[in-house]
């Protein structure tokens, strides 16, 4: 199974995920035009866990066969209705999800239970509800041989979700601000409020103790959905390079506006190198 991350932040979501024939996008925050530009920029960057100008590349035509919605936040299916209307491909979200967005025609939306597994061609999309301030849900996505999680806009890690993403191959892990930035920064009380409530976005530190009781297996981790005002990456890694430190992963920063290509393949020497600050690095432009 390959994993493209197209977007991850506050102008946009949406990762793609490829087995044996299938193609899913989790999330509609880009239009058609800049998900075939990513995905030719991927094409050319051809290695995995590396990232190229999503302005670059061809402009062809290329369409998902479904989309999966995690929450009604407009940066994550402010395009879906448009996907549904030009491509008439499914869109798949939850009931509260189906009814707080415009998902396009009804007749291609399809419901999905927040606690239900369900298949999509050969990917299998396990579910779970997550604390935010829209109905949303933690995802874990299997091709029958390997298995990733993706988990973002969540205020509070909640009981279960550990076990729920144990032995994913590649996590994919919120860690959208960093305290003390968020403090002295320029938003509002009422803003910075809803941020660090349990139904907002979790910080780094919270990605991080989350990061550090993660059992063996994972073999790459990803963090998602930066700020932009209130994070740096060098800080979110320095952070989860701590937590991670004696663990066997690889640890990577996912920039607002990609592509970053992930194989759920362990990479080479995975098994052998355990994680040090030497093995980490910022992608060029970040």
């Amino acid at each position: 199974m390959q994993i493209t991350i197209i977007a991850s932040g506050s102008g946009g979501n949406a990762t793609l995920f490829a087995s044996r024939g299938t193609r899913v996008l989790v999330d509609a925050g880009v239009g058609p035009r800049v998900l075939a530009q990513c995905l030719a920029a991927a094409a050319m960057a051809g290695a995995r866990g590396s990232t190229s100008d999503c302005t670059s590349g061809s402009t062809s035509e290329w369409t998902p066969d479904a989309i999966v919605i995690t929450h009604a936040h407009a940066d994550h299916v402010g395009v879906a209705a448009r996907y549904n209307k030009k491509h008439k491909i499914p869109i798949y979200a939850s009931e509260a999800t189906a009814r707080a967005a415009h998902l396009g025609e009804p007749e291609r939306v399809r419901l999905f239970s927040p606690r239900e597994p369900f298949a999509i061609g050969a990917l299998t999309f396990s579910p779970r509800p997550l604390p935010h301030d829209a109905a949303q849900v933690a995802l874990v996505v299997d091709d029958g041989a390997r298995r990733a999680a993706l988990v973002t806009d969540l205020g509070e890690v909640p009981p279960g979700l550990l076990e729920h993403v144990a032995g994913c191959d590649v996590l994919m892990l919120e860690s959208n601000y960093d305290e003390d930035m968020l403090d002295a920064g320029p938003y509002p009380q009422h803003l910075k409020r809803r941020i660090v409530s349990a139904r907002g976005h979790l910080s780094n530190a919270q990605a991080c103790a989350l990061l550090a009781a993660l059992p063996g297996g994972t073999h790459t981790v990803a963090l998602m959905h930066l700020s932009e005002n209130n994070n740096r990456p060098d800080l979110a890694l320095a952070a989860a390079r701590d937590a991670l430190l004696g663990k066997r992963a690889r640890l990577l920063a996912a920039p607002p506006r990609g592509p970053l290509v992930l194989d759920t393949a362990p990479p080479p020497g995975a098994a052998r190198a355990p994680i040090a600050a030497r093995q980490l690095g910022l992608f060029p432009g970040m």
